[in-house]
């Protein structure tokens, strides 16, 4: 997203592009998928004094912009990643901390039963799978 895109948005809100707000954006779209820390960590490269309290509260904001969304890939922090990406669905190891992506069209016949027999609406985009990968797991788990 570019600059003048976020200042409109932000704008239509009532609210302002800062300079925090543009930094936390653009380390989530370089990164990939992060934590509010990694996010904390590539800000500071930048602008020293913003503190992890603003990152968690831009991320929000974001969040409830439509800019990025989140998933759990651990017990810790929520990862985010940007909104705007295909949907997917996380393989997280838990031997290396690996983390792939698969198409979520895998675990649509799924979704599909559980709406059908139990009025569930899966949200794919925060699906994650845990598990060894094959790296790790040489082929010989169960």
């Amino acid at each position: 997203m570019s600059e003048t895109s976020l200042a409109e948005l932000l704008r239509a809100r009532g609210l302002r592009l800062t300079a925090q707000r543009q930094l936390v954006l653009q380390a989530v779209l370089d990164l990939g998928h992060a934590t509010p820390e990694q996010v904390h960590t590539a800000v500071r490269e930048v602008a020293a004094g913003v503190n992890i309290t603003t990152i968690y509260r831009t991320l929000e904001l974001l969040e409830r912009l439509g800019l990025v969304t989140h998933t759990h890939l651990s017990h810790g922090s929520p990862t985010y990643h940007a909104a705007g990406e295909d949907q997917h669905v996380h393989l997280v190891c838990r031997e290396c901390g690996a983390i792939d992506e698969i198409d979520p069209d895998l675990l649509r016949p799924l979704a599909d039963q559980l709406t059908a027999q139990r009025g569930f609406w899966v949200d794919i985009g925060h699906v994650s799978l845990f598990g060894v990968c094959g790296r790790c797991g040489n082929g010989d788990r169960e």
